[in-house]
């Protein structure tokens, strides 16, 4: 799972302003500390309300390696908050170095 801003401070755009631009069949790649490459295949896009957000779906166990893009989405300008938040799932690709290229 990573966690990421939509914008940042000062009003500029942040590390996940673009998150739900990836659509089904993108992929991510993720730089590792030994130094290989795990690659993901986005599944799909979610966005929820903070109010019925669903934590086992996203942080819940699953069968095999996933990741969870997660960021804040529904800015209210009335409230200055953000109401949402908008999940991409992604699967690991053993085929494309997701076992460790």
């Amino acid at each position: 799972m990573l966690l990421g801003h939509v914008n940042a401070t000062g009003g500029g755009p942040g590390v996940f302003a673009d998150l739900k631009s990836l659509k089904a069949g993108d992929v991510i790649e993720v730089g590792r500390e030994d130094g290989t490459t795990a690659v993901f295949t986005v599944d799909r896009g979610e966005q929820y309300g903070k109010e019925g957000f669903p934590t086992l779906e996203v942080y819940g166990n699953t069968e095999g390696a996933e990741l969870r893009l997660i960021t804040c989405d529904g800015f209210d300008p009335a409230t200055g908050e953000f109401e949402d938040n908008y999940v991409v799932y992604a699967v690991l690709d053993p085929g494309a170095g997701g076992a460790g290229e």
